[in-house]
């Protein structure tokens, strides 16, 4: 087989696209006591750049707050890559977009959000993997429903 029909997934570069904190009630909010409620939300994005050049984000927030009301934080990160992928059939480029490039980039994506929140004087943030499989499975199941 010629080289050129051999398929090609690479990661081209990894960059943090957007990176933003926020501490509303600082400095009080450091002399409260109390266990602050986390929640977490990503969201995941491509769009094609060039003939086999794709962009990916995963975006996460995290808000962590006092008694379900006083935000301690807010931060949000975009995490993305430029990946190169070339010969290979389209469903598979978009489970690749989909589930294993945002597999590449969360990791990175966590360790920022811990990073940021740290240095704002909190507690490290460790985030749970992400089963970006799972959220494929179910964006396609809800496609396939709606169509």
């Amino acid at each position: 087989m010629s080289e050129e029909l051999q398929p090609v997934f690479s990661i081209e570069r990894l960059y943090v696209k957007d990176l933003s904190l926020e501490v509303p009630h600082a400095p009080q909010i450091f002399l409260e006591q109390g266990e602050p409620e986390v929640e977490m939300r990503v969201s995941t994005g491509s769009q094609k750049l060039e003939d086999g050049y794709y962009n990916v984000d995963v975006t996460v927030t995290v808000t962590a707050k006092l008694d379900n009301e006083r935000t301690m934080f807010l931060n949000e990160v975009t995490q993305s890559g430029i990946f190169r992928l070339e010969n290979i059939p389209e469903e598979d480029v978009q489970l690749l977009l989909g589930v294993a490039c945002p597999n590449i980039l969360f990791p990175y994506a966590r360790e920022a959000v811990s990073s940021t929140v740290t240095r704002a004087g909190f507690p490290p943030v460790l985030l749970a993997p992400i089963n970006f499989e799972a959220i494929y499975q179910q964006q396609q199941e809800a496609e396939a429903a709606g169509a």
